[in-house]
């Protein structure tokens, strides 16, 4: 099978589970395809997928992910120490572990095609990852507290396991609770991935987008924590800064210099 092949079987298979949308036509353009699949998926509650879903799903986002480039940590250098600043998609980065800046359902974002970074991970990792989650959260059995942290299996990201933190939300100034539990977001998640026996994570930018977190004084937060706990651990743990906007990125290069 095309890519296209596998796009098409995949778009029909999931209008098939979604009745609301069999009225939906199946556009020719490529890219509206894309976002067609894309917004199925996002909308689509976690459940089981059949293994021809999950064989045609699996190789048609590998290869929709190797098209876009993969990244090795291998490939970066260091800015200082074991830590090293990254501008670029995450979910093409390979490394140990990715995290994910969720909302506190945990089960990824429902709006489709939803310019968040918890959307993106969800639809390159799989169905399967919505799944996961959702049995997490079923056996807790109450929403992800702000500055704690799960870990999951990655599907079909290069990274092998995804850390899901859910940093605090600002509504007007930020408070000193707030800058606590953003910490804490980054403390869970290297503690998370240390009792893995991980070796590297990726941070993106917890907080500064949806949740509308001054990018600065995250940008100070995150450094300052990641510092304080490779000093305090004396682990060689690698931590990659994340960042996909110009502005953060001249923020962590100046923090990091």
């Amino acid at each position: 099978m095309t890519q296209k092949d596998k796009r098409i079987y995949l778009i029909k298979t999931l209008l098939g589970e979604q009745p609301q949308y069999s009225n939906i036509t199946i556009p020719t353009d490529e890219q509206e395809q894309k976002n067609l699949l894309r917004a199925l998926c996002n909308v689509r509650m976690p459940a089981p997928a059949t293994e021809e879903f999950l064989k045609i799903q699996d190789a048609y986002l590998q290869e929709e992910t190797a098209k876009k480039g993969i990244t090795k940590l291998a490939d970066l250098r260091p800015v200082q120490g074991n830590l090293y600043l990254w501008q670029g998609d995450i979910t093409t980065l390979k490394c140990d572990a990715i995290v994910n800046a969720a909302n506190s359902q945990m089960l990824g974002c429902f709006v489709p095609c939803h310019g968040c970074i918890d959307n993106a991970i969800h639809f390159a990792a799989g169905v399967q990852l919505r799944l996961e989650c959702a049995r997490i959260m079923a056996k807790q059995q109450q929403k992800e507290p702000a500055g704690s942290a799960k870990i999951t299996k990655a599907y079909n990201l290069p990274c092998r396991y995804v850390l899901h933190t859910v940093g605090p939300i600002i509504y007007e100034a930020v408070t000193e609770k707030d800058c606590e539990l953003l910490a804490n977001c980054y403390r869970s998640c290297l503690e998370l991935a240390a009792s893995y026996g991980l070796k590297s994570i990726a941070f993106c930018c917890i907080s500064t987008g949806e949740f509308h977190f001054p990018n600065e004084p995250a940008a100070e937060i995150a450094v300052k924590t990641v510092k304080s706990y490779q000093q305090n651990n004396l682990n060689s743990m690698e931590v990659i800064f994340n960042v996909f906007k110009n502005k953060d990125y001249e923020i962590y290069k100046r923090l990091l210099q």
